[in-house]
């Protein structure tokens, strides 16, 4: 089960002016299951995206990329759960790209200023005649508070929906940040590992939008892993409609030589964190949610690398598991990550509030119940002292249960 981490309120999610959210049966993979999401928003809003590094990216991927750096801008998206779409070459984009004419026929704009997105099993033909037929019932239910119901009809084998909502007063107005993410299994960066859609109703410039969602990015989706596998359909947009009706005219945010840009980007950055952290909370067959923060290092990348050998070894996760302190097998991590001149002996390493290790062994005053009385509670703090420098880097993970192999082995059935 999830990792205290309940289903949103829906109550707590505040609409963001021009954005409405439409859901769908198209019974994809189960009959009768929300399984597509349109999402319209207002004409002249910005959006900007990243996406997987993944080399077999999706078609959805590569034809969101396409319209992104298109004229004329977008006007809506259109999310499909139970198929990926990857894996399926030229026939792949095709029918991403006929999903796309049909709702853009129904919204009366071009095929080009609609963004695809589709999770679920690769390699595997895209339903699009499916999806095509689920349009209409979407656009009917498009509204502006269906935030809490969008983050359902997104999740695969999620078990509990990601969503949340930030205020943030710049210059004396009020504004709004909502999102939703989905996310469990196939979790790893780069750059973020599952579907996040983020938007707000302030008015921001492309590039000062960019730099916001590159910065939240990497201090969120590109912190979390569940399993070490990047997905081939990471996505995640960020929309700016600036349509706030109290102050329709306010200027847009250019740079971040505004004084309103940092408490936006934080506003962002605090939300993408919540929703990357409730992804590792609901990681498959999770038990235990983690965090791993390194400290001490010459550079941030350098802590990650060491963070993420921890975060993603089999054998530490299947400790965590068991509440078993068997902590040498962190220290092999660490040793392993390719950092080829760490002194191992300048190390020390916490479990909770417990000294682990240090001088290249086990403190002085470690004692195994301790270590299991840490591992014992549901979340727990990993912390790495590199002693070579004032860098640092936090990751968020989750243990390996038999659940993890039980929920892999059966997805396709």
């Amino acid at each position: 089960m999830p990792v205290n981490l309940p289903p949103p309120d829906p109550a707590s999610l505040f609409a963001v002016p021009g954005v409405e959210l439409g859901i769908a049966s198209a019974g994809i993979k189960k009959p009768g299951r929300k399984d597509v999401l349109v999402m319209r928003i207002a004409p002249d809003s910005e959006v900007v995206g990243v996406f997987t590094q993944n080399r077999f990216c999706a078609a959805p991927v590569t034809v969101c990329k396409e319209h992104l750096h298109g004229e004329g801008g977008i006007r809506a998206l259109v999310v499909n759960t139970g198929n990926a779409n990857a894996g399926t070459g030229e026939d792949g984009l095709r029918r991403a790209r006929e999903t796309c004419a049909a709702l853009a026929g129904q919204l009366g704009c071009e095929p080009e200023r609609i963004l695809p997105f589709s999770t679920g099993v690769i390699l595997e033909p895209l339903p699009q005649d499916k999806i095509i037929a689920a349009l209409p019932a979407a656009i009917a239910d498009l509204k502006p508070d269906n935030w809490a119901a969008a983050a359902e009809a997104i999740m695969t084998t999620d078990i509990v929906a990601k969503a949340g909502s930030r205020k943030v007063t710049l210059d004396g107005i009020e504004f709004t940040v909502t999102g939703i993410a989905k996310g469990s299994g196939m979790i790893h960066p780069n750059m973020a590992t599952m579907l996040s859609f983020v938007a707000t109703d302030a008015p921001v410039s492309c590039e000062a939008l960019e730099a916001i969602l590159r910065h939240a990015v990497n201090r969120s989706f590109n912190c979390v892993t569940v399993d070490g596998d990047t997905s081939t359909n990471d996505s995640c947009i960020l929309v700016a409609t600036g349509a706030n009706a109290a102050q329709p005219s306010a200027p847009v945010i250019m740079d971040d030589g505004d004084a309103r840009f940092a408490p936006l980007r934080d506003a962002v950055t605090d939300l993408m964190i919540q929703l990357a952290q409730a992804i590792a909370r609901d990681g498959e067959g999770a038990t235990k949610f983690i965090e791993v923060r390194v400290e001490g290092g010459r550079d941030e990348a350098e802590c990650k690398q060491v963070a993420y050998a921890i975060a993603r070894s089999p054998l530490v996760k299947t400790a965590f598991f068991a509440s078993d302190p068997n902590l040498g097998r962190i220290l092999a991590a660490i040793g392993y990550a390719g950092i080829a001149d760490l002194e191992v002996d300048a190390i020390r390493l916490w479990l909770g509030d417990v000294l682990v290790a240090e001088r290249g062994g086990r403190a002085p005053d470690y004692r195994e119940a301790d270590g299991a009385r840490v591992m014992a509670a549901p979340e727990i703090v990993v912390r790495v002292d590199l002693a070579r420098g004032d860098a640092a880097a936090t990751v968020w993970t989750c243990d390996f249960s038999y659940d993890y192999v039980k929920i892999n082995a059966e997805y396709r059935t």
